[in-house]
């Protein structure tokens, strides 16, 4: 009990910092997701329950699974414990909870309460205005050095940027209680104009924005706008946020979360329109509309001499005149429903919607692209199932894209006992499978053309120690870009965690993927060889006193190519974070050495950053990076960051490439940001 009340203080505490706990969620999830993958979504949600806590006495299994550290074992047993039992009264009865370990408990307590209130309780207009919140937030940054694109002269003929170089967001969100939620984004990438003025759209070059209403009666949610969808396992219709395999062994089994408000800054995987999720006792109908203009590449067609789309683009970038003549290129209409049923720890769900497109897709002209898909309608049709049978959860998913393939995953999630738990999954996803809102989980970067299983197993013997393993063997039957064959590999992944004490804990993380592609040989035929590579991570990361914490980490990869030399990549980084409680301060810094044998062998790392920003960069060649990230609550109600980076690269006289170049060896960026509450 003593230990329990200690951690719920110390997350007290963690609260007047920069989000130590919503970061460490992050990183855990992010471990095989790229430097552009955008966190923006997950970060909103986060913060906003940390605002507006769940009450855990009135809480949904879907409310629950917006927190994504929950896995759906942990979240049956708190409903049943409820269930049985009556409402919670106390916090320390989680302790009693089967599958709820003290992180788990501390995470949880960050984001949920017993006694906040929830609904619509005694609602009114006058409410709405005296108790919603408002939150504006302004950030600027950009690159300290000029890219090559801005000293091309206005009157060259060359492609360059036709914008400025700086990045602009304005974000604004009004909320009352969980119930109602109004966002507006408004974006400017590097390179683009603040100001558009074109056929297809006048102003900034993004704005997204949404109304959503939750639990109004027999309508559980509505969205005006902007919003995302997430059914089953991802295969038939999934967007917005997705993770893949990582650190968390039980990631594999996606939670779905139906109809969201989208809140991104991602330019690609929404849906803008209206859509609702009405309640019929045990069954929730999800109908859906939506119309909005994508990014295309068009290709002439020369035997029908029509405009073909030859690519979706997935960028949001419009800086160049070809970017700006492909920005919503073409118009894009979705509609359909989800009818979910749910009793007791079974639940159905079935899926079918159909997308139009105002020009047809032409396939690419490599062997691999054969089955790609073609014309400028689709169909597609889904079930979905999910039960708890005791300790074991099943789950899984079929979808068909009518006229061509099907795909489809089998899993299971087992406490085999208090300390032991196991992650089965088996996925089958044809070569002719189509659907445009497909994030199912693979080793490959669409779950298509790809057979595979995955075992995972979590070990805690006790409160201080957790072990994580999975392998997952794959196969792909048709040919992949790079490779020109059918192909097969495996990936090994370990990860043991320590808690020597209460502020320290040890890291170690060991990972090994083999894969086929494209051998660099000289024979009259393409074949296929293995490539390798070996991740290996130590961390450490401890408190030194209430205002100063640190965190140390080595990782090095090993990359090695049939017939070929072995190449390696190394990192090694000091972070120090530093959070007085309730100070007007605070802040971290980092200092990085790296050094790597090119592309292959580069290694990413999460940084800490201003609020609701996010940083992945990738450590690539030889050189040394630092940055400091502080915020300073100016009053109350108003806060500022302000983060500066720079990157030295040895044995350089230029970075970056093409429009980005920078001519010297080092490169910085500064970014400023902040916020007003009222």
């Amino acid at each position: 009990m003593m230990i329990l009340w200690s951690c719920f203080a110390a997350y007290s505490f963690g609260q007047q910092s920069s989000d130590p706990v919503i970061e460490n969620i992050i990183e855990t999830l992010a471990a095989n997701q790229s430097e552009d993958f955008d966190y923006s979504e997950l970060i909103d949600r986060l913060n906003n329950y940390r605002k507006n806590k769940i009450n855990l006495n009135k809480t949904s299994r879907e409310q629950l699974q917006e927190l994504y550290f929950l896995n759906p074992l942990q979240i049956n047993a708190l409903l049943d414990h409820i269930a049985v039992n009556g409402k919670l009264i106390h916090v320390l009865e989680l302790q009693s909870i089967d599958g709820f370990d003290l992180e788990t408990i501390q995470r949880l307590l960050y984001f949920a309460d017993i006694n906040t209130p929830s609904g619509f309780e005694n609602f009114s207009f006058k409410k709405l205005f005296k108790d919603g919140r408002n939150d504006l937030m302004l950030r600027y940054n950009r690159y300290l050095e000029t890219p090559y694109s801005y000293t091309i002269p206005d009157t060259s003929s060359k492609s360059r940027y036709l914008g400025t170089p700086e990045r602009l967001y304005t974000r604004y969100r009004f909320s009352f209680s969980n119930n109602i939620q109004f966002s507006l984004n408004l974006e400017k990438d590097p390179g683009e104009k603040i100001w558009n003025n074109s056929d297809r759209q006048s102003g900034p070059d993004f704005v997204s924005s949404s109304l959503y209403i939750k639990d109004l009666r027999r309508f559980k949610k509505i969205v005006v706008g902007d919003f995302a969808l997430q059914f089953g396992q991802g295969l038939t219709l999934w967007s917005g946020l997705s993770f893949g395999k990582g650190a968390d062994i039980f990631s594999v089994a996606k939670q779905d979360l139906g109809l969201r408000p989208y809140t991104s800054v991602n330019e690609f995987s929404f849906f803008r329109g209206l859509a609702t999720q009405i309640n019929f006792g045990r069954f929730d109908f999800t109908p859906f509309i939506s119309s909005i203009r994508l990014d295309a590449g068009i290709d002439l067609n020369p035997l029908t001499n029509a405009e073909d789309i030859s690519a979706l683009q997935q960028t949001g970038l419009h800086r160049t005149a070809n970017e700006l003549n492909n920005k919503g290129r073409i118009a894009q209409t979705v509609y359909g429903g989800n009818l979910q049923f749910n009793e007791g720890k079974l639940s159905l769900g079935l899926t079918a919607y159909h997308s139009h497109y105002s020009q047809n897709f032409a396939p690419g002209n490599s062997l691999y692209n054969q089955f790609d898909f073609s014309g400028n309608q689709l169909n597609n049709v889904g079930f979905n199932y999910s039960y708890t049978y005791r300790n074991t959860y099943f789950f899984g998913e079929i979808g068909h894209s009518l006229n061509s393939g099907l795909a489809y995953v089998n899993g299971l999630m087992s406490s085999l006992s208090p300390t032991v738990s196991l992650v089965l999954f088996y996925r089958n996803y044809q070569k002719d499978y189509f659907s445009f809102y497909n994030q199912g989980i693979s080793e490959g970067s669409n779950a298509v053309n790809e057979k595979g299983f995955y075992s995972g197993l979590q070990i805690k013997p006790d409160r201080k120690l957790e072990i994580n393993f999975y392998a997952d063997v794959f196969k792909f039957p048709w040919l992949k870009f790079r490779v020109d064959a059918p192909s097969n590999g495996y990936d090994v992944f370990s990860q043991l965690s320590y808690l020597p004490s209460k502020t320290t804990r040890l890291t170690f993380r060991y990972q090994f993927q083999n894969k086929q592609q494209n051998a660099d040989r000289n024979t009259v035929t393409d074949v296929l060889g293995f490539v390798k590579k070996s991740n290996y991570r130590a961390e450490m990361a401890y408190q030194i006193n209430k205002a100063f914490s640190l965190r140390n980490r080595v990782e090095m990869v090993q990359y090695h190519e049939e017939d070929a030399k072995i190449r390696y990549g190394f990192l090694a980084y000091q972070d120090v974070n530093y959070h007085p409680l309730s100070a007007r301060l605070s802040g971290n810094m980092r200092f990085a050495l790296f050094q790597t044998d090119g592309f292959d062998t580069r290694i990413y790392a999460y940084e800490n950053d201003v609020l609701y920003g996010f940083s992945i960069p990738a450590f690539q060649n030889k050189g040394v990076r630092f940055y400091l990230n502080a915020r300073y609550n100016l009053k109350r109600g108003v806060d500022f960051w302000l983060k500066y980076s720079y990157t030295q690269y040895n044995d350089q006289t230029s970075v970056g490439s093409g429009l980005d170049l920078i001519q010297g060896n080092h490169r910085s960026e500064l970014k400023a940001q902040v916020r007003f509450q009222f």
